[in-house]
C-alpha cells in the first residue's frame, strides 16, 4: 500500500564502527592532464586482470572518470568529495565503497594540491588522502624534462608532510635514453618510480568541452581502449610493488557509510523512473542507493530511444549528462517528451539537474524539447563551473524551503526564462537559480545525496503522497 511504512529495528540503529585495513592508494598528478585517468584507469584494469577484486574511487564531483573506472573493474565508480559530503564522511563512504574488494585505487583531481581555493586543501587529492591514511602515486608528465622532473617530486613530497608521496610513475616518457635520466634525477630522492609509461597515442581517451568523454558513448570502443590500457600498465609498471604499497595505508576506524539511514522508515509502492543511457549518465551511485533504501523501485529509460516513461511511473529524475550532443535524437522522440510534459503537467514530482534541465526546456539550440518550462536553452562559449553553497527558496518535490545544499555545477549552455516559475536555489552570493513550477524542481546544481539523505527520503514521500491522492480520487 502507498505511503505504508516498515519500523527500522532498535539494533540497527547503533552505529556500527569497523577497523578498514583494505589496501588503497591515491594517484594522482603534479596538474591537470598529466594523465591520471589513464594510469588509474589502466591500474584498476592491470590489478582486474590479475584476480584482484579493485574498489574504483574519484576524488571530486566529476561523473565521467567513474564511468571508465566501473569498465575497469567491474564495479561501480564512486565520488570522494570532501567539499559535496563533508570531510567527515569520506573515510565512511569509502568503507562503503570497498566493501568485498581486496584493494582500492582512488583516482585524484586536478593537481594533487589543488582544491576549492589557493589558500587551503579542502577537496582536494591531498585531503582526501589524508582523511583516507593514503599513500600517495604521483603521476608526473616527463616530456621535455629530465632533471626538473625530480624538483617536480622533491617539491610534492615535501610541501605537506602529512600527504605520504611514496611512489612515482614517470607518463609520456621519450625513450630509454630519456628514463634513464629521469631515473638517475629521482634515485637520491628515496621515491621509487613505480612504472615508466611511454607515449601512446593509443591510450589518449578522447575528450570534450568538460573533459573525456563519457564511456557510455564510446562502448564498446571504452572497452577496447580501457583494455589495451590494462596491457600496457601491465608492461609499464611494476603492479606488485603497487599492491605493496597499497598495503602500507593505516587502518582506519569508522562507521561505513550506508544508504539506511536510522531515522528512517520505508515507503512502498513508489516508482522513479530515472533517465540514462548515452545523453543521460551524470547520476551518483549513492542518490540512486538513498532512493532505493527508502522503498522506491528505480526504473531506468533512455530519452533518445524509449518512446514510453516505464509503467505506473510515480516520479521523474532526470540527471545530467550532455544532451545536447543527442539533442536531435530526444528532439525526434517526440512520444516521450509529450509524455513528460503530460507527466509534469499532472502535477506528479519531476526533479532535474543540469542536463534534465535543458531536457525540460522549450527549446535547446532550436530544437523542440519537452516545453514543461516556459524558458530556451542555448549551448554558449563560455564555461560557468565550480563548488556552490544554495538555500532552497521555494517548496517542491525535492526539499522544504530554507534547506541550505552543497553542489556544484558546471556547464556551457545557458537557460533564459520567462517569468512565472520561482527559483529552486539562492545561490551564496550569485543569487536565484533554477525553477520550482507545480511539482517540477529544475536547476543546474548538482547534488550528492549522502550528505543530505532526507531529500531522497522527501522525495520519494511526496511521490508516495501524490500517487495516494490521485488514487483516492480515482475511487
Amino acid at each position: 500500500m502507498v505511503g505504508r511504512f516498515a519500523p527500522v529495528s532498535r539494533e540497527s540503529r547503533k552505529p556500527r564502527f569497523a577497523t578498514i585495513s583494505a589496501p588503497r592508494i591515491v594517484v594522482a598528478g603534479t596538474h591537470s592532464g598529466v594523465g591520471k585517468t589513464t594510469i588509474a584507469s589502466g591500474l584498476m584494469a592491470a590489478l582486474s586482470a590479475c584476480g584482484h577484486r579493485v574498489a574504483p574511487f574519484k576524488v571530486g564531483p566529476d561523473f565521467i572518470d567513474p564511468s571508465y573506472h566501473a569498465l575497469a573493474t567491474g564495479r561501480p565508480g564512486r565520488n570522494l568529495d570532501a567539499f559535496l559530503s563533508g570531510p567527515e564522511l569520506i573515510a565512511p563512504l569509502f568503507a562503503n565503497g570497498s566493501k568485498g574488494a581486496d584493494i582500492a585505487v582512488i583516482e585524484g583531481v586536478m593537481g594533487l594540491f589543488d582544491g576549492k581555493s589557493g589558500g587551503g586543501d579542502l577537496a582536494s587529492t591531498a585531503h582526501v588522502a589524508k582523511l583516507l591514511r593514503a599513500p600517495v602515486v604521483l603521476v608526473v608528465d616527463a616530456r621535455a624534462m629530465a632533471r626538473s622532473a625530480a624538483a617536480m617530486v622533491h617539491g610534492y613530497m615535501t610541501f605537506d608532510d602529512n600527504v605520504n608521496v611514496a611512489g612515482v610513475i614517470l607518463n609520456r616518457v621519450g625513450s630509454a635514453i630519456h628514463e634513464r635520466m629521469l631515473q638517475e634525477a629521482i634515485e637520491p630522492l628515496g621515491v621509487p618510480v613505480l612504472g615508466v609509461v611511454r607515449r601512446d597515442e593509443e591510450i589518449e581517451t578522447p575528450g570534450r568541452h568538460l573533459g573525456l568523454i563519457p564511456a557510455s558513448e564510446r562502448d564498446p570502443e571504452a572497452r577496447s581502449a580501457i583494455r589495451r590500457t590494462g596491457e600496457i600498465i601491465t608492461r609499464s609498471v611494476d603492479l606488485d610493488a603497487v599492491v605493496r604499497l597499497a598495503r602500507t595505508a593505516e587502518p582506519l576506524h569508522v562507521e561505513p557509510w550506508s544508504p539506511l539511514s536510522p531515522e528512517e522508515n520505508r515507503v512502498s509502492g513508489v516508482r522513479v523512473a530515472v533517465a540514462a543511457g548515452s545523453s543521460f549518465s551524470f547520476l551518483y551511485r549513492e542518490n540512486l542507493e538513498l532512493l532505493e533504501s527508502v522503498g522506491a523501485e528505480v526504473a531506468f529509460f533512455d530519452p533518445t530511444m524509449d518512446e514510453r516513461l516505464p509503467p505506473d511511473t510515480d516520479a521523474l529524475y532526470l540527471g545530467g549528462g550532455f544532451p545536447e550532443t543527442y539533442a536531435e535524437a530526444i528532439s525526434a522522440n517526440v512520444p516521450l517528451r509529450e509524455q513528460v510534459r503530460a507527466f509534469a503537467a499532472e502535477g506528479k514530482p519531476v526533479i532535474a539537474e543540469c542536463g534534465g534541465l535543458l531536457y525540460l526546456c522549450r527549446e535547446l539550440n532550436e530544437l523542440p524539447m519537452c516545453g514543461v518550462l516556459d524558458a530556451e536553452a542555448r549551448m554558449t562559449d563560455r564555461l560557468k563551473l565550480g563548488y556552490r553553497e544554495a538555500e532552497a527558496v521555494s517548496e517542491s518535490p525535492l526539499t522544504k524551503a530554507g534547506t541550505t545544499v552543497r553542489g556544484h555545477e558546471f556547464h556551457y549552455s545557458s537557460v533564459e526564462p520567462n517569468a512565472g516559475e520561482s527559483p529552486a536555489w539562492d545561490l551564496a552570493g550569485r543569487g536565484p537559480e533554477g525553477f520550482v513550477s507545480g511539482g517540477v524542481h529544475a536547476s543546474y546544481l548538482h547534488l550528492h545525496w549522502a550528505a543530505t539523505p532526507k531529500i531522497p527520503r522527501y522525495f520519494v514521500l511526496h511521490a508516495a503522497r501524490i500517487k495516494e491522492k490521485s488514487l483516492g480520487a480515482r475511487a
